[in-house]
C-alpha cells in the first residue's frame, strides 16, 4: 500500500512498490548515485538491470518514491535468509534530496522486513557516504564487524538493526 510522505510532513512524494515499468528509473537513479561516488561495481549491475530476478524472485521488494508520477528515489529489501533482509540500492535523485525521501524509503524496507518475519535488517556502505551513514544511525542501525562474504569491494561499513522486541 502506498505511503504518502506528506503525512509525515517531509515531502509530497508517494512511496510505492516496484512495477516492471520502473526498472529504467531504478537503474538510472542508482547508477547516477554510485557513479557520482565512484562506487559502481559489477555486483550492482545484476540488481539494477534485473530486479525481478535478483530481488523480487527471492522474496524481496523494491520501493520507489514518486513525485508527480516520476521516480525520484529507490530502495530495495533484498532477502539474505529467512530472518535477514539487506537494505540496499538507496538513492534519491539530486533534485529531490533533503526532502526526507531516503528516510521514508528506508523505513519502508524496515517495515517490509518486519512484516515478512525478519529478525534483522543489515546493510553495507562506504565511509564516503557520510549523510547516508548518518541517516542509518538516526533510524536505529548499529555499526557491526564486516562479514567475510560481502559482495562489494568498496564496502567498508556494515550495519545491522534488530527487529524483534526484547522479551
Amino acid at each position: 500500500m502506498p505511503t504518502n510522505a506528506a503525512d509525515a510532513g517531509a515531502s509530497p512524494a508517494q512511496i510505492v512498490r516496484y512495477r516492471r515499468e520502473f526498472q529504467p528509473a531504478f537503474e538510472r537513479i542508482n547508477r547516477w548515485w554510485l557513479d557520482a561516488h565512484d562506487l559502481l561495481e559489477p555486483a550492482d549491475l545484476a540488481y539494477l538491470q534485473h530486479p525481478e530476478e535478483q530481488i523480487l524472485a527471492g522474496g524481496g521488494q523494491v520501493f520507489l518514491a514518486l513525485d508527480r508520477g516520476k521516480v525520484v528515489g529507490t530502495c530495495a529489501a533484498i532477502r539474505v535468509s529467512a530472518g535477514t533482509f539487506e537494505l540496499a540500492k538507496l538513492a534519491v535523485a539530486p533534485t529531490s534530496q533533503r526532502r526526507g525521501l531516503g528516510r521514508q524509503l528506508s523505513l519502508s524496507v524496515i517495515q517490509f522486513a518486519r512484516a515478512a518475519g525478519a529478525c534483522e535488517v543489515v546493510l553495507t556502505s562506504n565511509t564516503a557516504l557520510v549523510d547516508a551513514i548518518r541517516l542509518y544511525e538516526d533510524i536505529g542501525f548499529k555499526h557491526a564487524p564486516m562479514p567475510a562474504d560481502v559482495r562489494y569491494r568498496t564496502a567498508d561499513v556494515y550495519m545491522a538493526m534488530g527487529l524483534r522486541k526484547a522479551v
